[in-house]
């Protein structure tokens, strides 16, 4: 009975002691994930002081007049007050408005396109290189053509968007495409997978990464060409954050001017961190993610 009783105990330890070291390893784990994120976090917040730093010591030098460089903190201070005034809200509503709809067209544009050129050997000899060509040509040269076609309108906006950012996609479409292995597409065959099939259930999904990286890419170019349509175009009744640039280049309002200025820049890291959530998933996914490097 005694023997009972001892086992019965002991039992009963090891499964706190188990308990106890599950709470243990997940208290380890979550910590884990705070370091990893500090890890990540931290070079960031050393570049931007860095950053700062060099700005600050060359305003110091009196290289140029504070009203042409101001320094970081009536930069900042101008900021603060920025970001809590309704122009800020308004020009990030419609330059979001003009980004989202442009680059979805452009996503369709590139999609369709990549995948047409790459399954005809015809489209591939006549359109491969000039599809490069595009992605080479620079945003700012379509403007002339687009304030022919459309006059200073969100036409002409859109039209260089979509020219901007769809050879980008394209290509990364092209290259996922030839990048997939020969023994992958025979196995992707044999199994019956044929036409539409194939690309849906093998290509596609084989070419994901490059294609990612191919929408990274086109979302820089559009976000590139809707900056410069918007220092051009501008809409007096649709204020945005190009046109507000525009205004604070017009007014002298170098605070102000770099103010915006930093707000692109956020928007962009923004975007990025996106892409690079959705290419650390792939790549999780795929099971090239070193788990204890994330």
């Amino acid at each position: 009975m005694a023997s009972d009783t001892l086992a019965s105990t002991a039992r009963t330890d090891a499964q706190i002691s188990g308990l106890d070291a599950l709470e243990i390893a997940g208290r380890e784990k979550e910590l884990s994930r705070a370091s990893r994120l500090w890890a990540a976090t931290w070079p960031k917040l050393a570049a931007l002081g860095i950053a700062v730093g060099i700005w600050q010591v060359v305003v110091w030098t009196g290289w140029k007049d504070p009203w042409a460089l101001p320094g970081p903190g009536p930069v900042f201070a101008d900021l603060a007050d920025y970001a809590l005034s309704s122009a800020l809200w308004d020009g990030l509503a419609t330059t979001a408005r003009r980004a989202v709809l442009g680059f979805a067209a452009a996503v369709t544009v590139g999609l369709l396109l990549g995948l047409a050129v790459a399954r005809s050997k015809i489209l591939r000899a006549a359109l491969g290189s000039m599809i490069t060509a595009l992605q080479t040509m620079p945003s700012i040269a379509w403007f002339p053509l687009a304030i022919l076609l459309f006059q200073l309108s969100e036409q002409a906006i859109f039209f260089v968007v979509v020219l901007g950012a769809a050879p980008s996609i394209a290509n990364g479409v092209l290259h996922g495409v030839d990048y997939v292995p020969p023994l992958l597409m025979r196995a992707g065959r044999n199994l019956g997978a044929q036409g539409l099939n194939l690309y849906r259930y093998v290509i596609a999904p084989a070419a994901l990464p490059a294609i990612v990286a191919g929408l990274k890419q086109g979302w820089a170019f559009a976000w590139r060409s809707l900056m410069a349509g918007e220092l051009l175009v501008v809409i007096a009744a649709r204020t945005s954050i190009g046109a507000q640039l525009t205004y604070a280049r017009d007014f002298s309002d170098a605070e102000r001017l770099m103010a915006i200025m930093i707000v692109i820049l956020v928007v962009g890291l923004a975007v990025d961190a996106a892409f690079g959530a959705a290419d650390k998933a792939i790549r999780r996914r795929w099971g090239v993610l070193d788990q204890a490097g994330q």
